[in-house]
């Protein structure tokens, strides 16, 4: 096929083909002009093989060069992560080092401090002082000097490797350096407790070192010659001797029985001699400081609704109430309707509002915080749609641990937005209807606050359950094994209050209305404390509350049931709604008293009541603070103080009127005065319809001094007074605290 191509005209041989010969020559002459030689082919196909075998291995080298240099950078990042790893082990090492010295310093120091070699604790404390010194700058050093290439960051809770971590800085003249903690921090020198003596003074590194006194050494005869005495840490022990032996004054000068140790103690020495309660056979001293002259101080105000043209008035959903203060008050001031502290403490908060309402469903009378989670308040108290426009009252109690920064405001809301203020609130002006005091930590108080459980059915008789929602001292007060009771560690004197939200249904409910009891849980037995009543109502929210104050001994407990006729149907609320709490200040007996009394049937007032006093008769004995008035023209109708303090006082009252107003008023008479003044007030409206009770509570706190007296007087505004419980739902509790 390699010759030219040939033409066909000179073959004629075969005419009768011509033509088909004719149609091939022209397809092949066509066919041959468009083809490549097939050694020329042959060539460029056999170069572009060697082209794609090149090709192919250069791919394969620069493959492998980036595995290589992939591997290389793997192995640099290993290197450099081993060597990280190595640095931060070294480093934790040498803290783990630096740990071990000081524990061991601190067990060494704490054996030296039950010798008297003083010469030999300064050595040892300079040897490993110094020793430590030299462990920190090879650990500096160390991290230092090779790895600056590869910066790693140390957390710095483990050591800082730029500054001096054993070093305090200047200190004040009553601290010292305490290197044992990380970092270093100036410390307050501790001072020697009641029962101790001095064996070296406190230095610039060293806190003073206190040792006890061995009374039963130094006093051989202390107990007396056939009774043995045991050494124990800030007193002694008189063995085989009764508490009440020893509550007499076994103790002796300058010591005192402390019945929660079962054993004599050492009085307190006060600073400066600031005592405000000397040492007693069976109290340790109180003593006052300097920058807070007082243990607890009180303070009053007046609460106003704000203005209705004001748009932040709306009682849906809630308004403020307006607080003036009646007096100085340097722990805390006012600002926008809100109480703001300044110094740390605990508050007991007394509030008595009176309304006349038409809104839907019920108003809500809080006390609330800043602290205070969204939608919660610190107590709250509900107060019925009532049947028909008259006035209902309500008293509201809470117990708080305050710091500076911390608001108190008194909060009124509305359910629904149907309620207009300028046309269905009606405030009644009370005296005085806010009022508190506020406890220094110094006087040992703890505050405690819990909230009850929604009860998921209607039920009659009830015992709610409680969830703690804050306590300043959780070893002073807990909850019970079954979370009904409230227990407490120590003898001491409680001031409480207790709220619960409801809603009832039946007619019986209105007519034999609701108790509230509580009771003091001692040795497996309840006794009742407290006996508080409420009207019912019938398809209606409200809440119960009962307040008060009484002495517990260390392991009471105290509980609460709630008892509603048989046909009466309830539903307890409770959770985070702010209107079911129970709250409570608990405070040493050495400070503070307590006593409760009820009505007398002598004398009991009826008829056209106009400013009647009612007498008292004591359920708990007088105590040395407070005492009721026994002879004179006083007797049986006030209480008496006889030491200067803060007087808290809750009131309770059962009867059976046709007044339109019934006024419960708290009357002060101090010495040079010939009248007496009215400090608090509360009202009571017409008797609910149906109903055979009512009832009417009062609460306030106020200063008190020596020679202070206290009364309860009754008014009836068109109408008379036909019964008032005396046994039981009337009755008056007095918590008094040293100042």
């Amino acid at each position: 096929m390699s010759t030219k191509p040939q033409s066909l005209v000179g073959d004629a041989r075969t005419l009768g083909f011509g033509s088909k010969v004719l149609w091939f020559s022209i397809t092949y002459n066509l066919t041959r002009e468009n083809e490549v030689p097939s050694e020329d082919a042959l060539i460029l196909q056999l170069q572009l093989a060697k082209g794609q075998e090149k090709f192919v291995e250069i791919l394969k080298s620069q493959q492998k060069l980036i595995v290589d240099l992939q591997q290389k950078l793997t192995e640099q990042q290993n290197m450099l992560i081993s060597q990280q790893t190595e640095i931060l082990e070294q480093q934790k090492k040498m803290y783990e080092q630096m740990n071990l010295i000081k524990v061991q310093y601190s067990m060494l120091f704490d054996t030296v401090k039950q010798m008297s070699f003083q010469n030999l604790q300064e050595d040892i404390q300079h040897y490993f002082q110094t020793h430590l010194q030299g462990l920190q700058n090879q650990v500096r050093n160390h991290l230092q000097k090779s790895y600056s290439v590869h910066k790693v960051e140390v957390d710095a809770k483990m050591i800082d490797v730029g500054e001096t971590s054993l070093d305090c800085g200047l200190c004040e003249s009553d601290e010292f350096c305490n290197f044992q903690k990380t970092p270093s921090k100036c410390e307050k020198c501790t001072l020697c407790p009641a029962g101790f003596f001095q064996m070296s003074e406190c230095s610039a590194n060293t806190d003073r070192i206190c040792q006890d006194r061995d009374e039963c050494i130094e006093s051989p005869n202390i107990c007396g010659e056939r009774i043995k005495c045991l050494n124990t840490p800030g007193g002694f022990r008189c063995l085989g001797i009764a508490e009440k032996d020893a509550a007499l004054g076994l103790c002796g000068d300058g010591y005192f029985f402390n019945r929660e140790m079962q054993e004599c103690q050492a009085c307190w020495e006060c600073e400066d001699g600031a005592v405000a309660l000397p040492c007693s056979v069976d109290s340790d001293t109180i003593c006052s400081t300097v920058s807070e002259s007082q243990l607890t101080k009180s303070w009053a105000a007046d609460v106003q609704l704000p203005s209705a043209k004001s748009a932040s008035a709306q009682v849906y959903p809630g308004l403020n109430l307006k607080l003036k203060g009646k007096m100085k008050f340097d722990i805390a001031f006012i600002e926008d309707s809100k109480l703001i502290f300044r110094q740390h403490g605990l508050l007991w908060v007394d509030l008595n509002f009176a309304v006349k309402h038409n809104c839907r469903n019920f108003l809500q009378l809080s006390l609330k915080s800043n602290s205070s989670e969204e939608g919660s308040e610190l107590s709250g108290v509900r107060i019925e749609q009532p049947e028909g426009k008259y006035f209902q009252s309500a008293s509201l109690n809470s117990a708080a641990e305050v710091e500076p920064g911390q608001t108190l405001a008194v909060f009124l809301r509305s359910p629904n937005q149907f309620c207009n203020q300028s046309k269905d609130l009606n405030v009644y002006d009370l005296n005085t209807p806010l009022s508190l005091f506020w406890l220094s930590h110094d006087t040992g108080a703890v505050a405690m606050s819990a909230q009850m459980s929604t009860a998921m059915h209607y039920q009659t008789n009830y015992r709610p359950t409680f969830k703690i929602n804050s306590v300043s001292d959780p070893y002073m007060i807990s909850l019970s094994h079954d979370g009904r009771g409230i227990r407490f560690t120590e003898a001491g004197v409680i001031k409480f209050v207790f709220h619960q939200a409801l809603y009832s249904m039946g007619h019986t409910c209105v007519r034999e209305g609701f108790s509230l009891i509580s009771y003091i849980g001692r040795n497996g037995t309840n006794v009742e404390l407290m006996n508080t009543f409420k009207s019912g109502v019938n398809y209606r929210d409200t809440s119960l509350s009962a307040s008060g104050a009484t002495r517990v001994q260390a392991g009471d407990q105290i509980n609460f049931e709630i008892f509603s006729p048989a046909q009466c149907s309830v539903r307890y609320f409770g959770d985070s709604l702010g209107v079911s709490t129970f709250s409570l200040i608990w405070i040493p007996a050495a400070v503070s008293t307590a006593l409760s009394a009820t009505v007398s049937t002598t004398g009991l007032p009826t008829g056209a009541v106009r400013n009647k006093f009612l007498d008292f008769k004591l359920v708990t004995s007088n105590e040395k603070q407070i005492q009721l008035v026994s002879s004179g023209q006083f007797a049986q109708r006030y209480f008496l103080f006889t030491e200067k303090g803060v007087a808290s006082v809750a009131f309770n009252l059962k009867l059976i009127h046709s007044c339109n107003v019934i006024k419960v008023t708290l009357n002060q008479l101090i010495q040079d005065q010939t009248q007496p003044a009215a400090i608090a007030q509360q009202i009571g409206g017409q008797m609910p319809e149906g109903s055979i009770w009512t009832s009417v509570s009062l609460c306030s706190s106020f200063e008190v001094h020596n020679g202070t007296m206290i009364s309860i007087s009754l008014d009836c505004i068109r109408g008379r007074i036909n019964q008032i419980a005396h046994e039981r739902g009337t009755g008056i509790s007095i918590l008094w605290i040293t100042s």
